[in-house]
């Protein structure tokens, strides 16, 4: 089962380590630079689980999450936070706009699609 995998994030080079390490596991990846499009990119692709950062210009990844979840049909769609933050806070604000889980950069690849797998059962 190939998944197709949103990554949302305005770092260029982690778009292109979490492009890397998802296709190598086998994943299908689509990309959005901020949560604005972010939001533009899950209406188009419909993808099966995201990846979201949450310090990001024009929309955060807060922003994006509720965003997503206003959705009807993206309202069960796994959304994992890749995030610099650690804040007790910040992944309980996550949480409450109805993020699936919370990983801390820099991640581990293997632990990634571990957790990808897990998740998306």
């Amino acid at each position: 089962m190939s998944l197709k995998i949103l990554t949302v994030d305005d770092s260029r080079t982690m778009r292109d380590m979490l492009r890397l390490a998802l296709t190598q596991a086998g994943f299908e990846v689509v990309q959005a630079v901020d949560g604005v499009d972010g939001l533009l990119v899950l209406e188009r692709e419909s993808p099966d689980l995201v990846i979201t950062d949450i310090n990001m210009p024009k929309m955060d990844g807060f922003g994006f999450i509720e965003g997503a979840r206003k959705t009807e049909k993206f309202r069960v769609v796994p959304i994992l936070v890749l995030t610099t933050e650690s804040d007790p806070e910040k992944k309980q604000r996550a949480r409450n706009s109805g993020a699936t889980g919370w990983i801390v950069k820099p991640f581990d690849p293997t632990k990634l699609v571990d957790v990808i797998r897990r998740v998306a059962a």
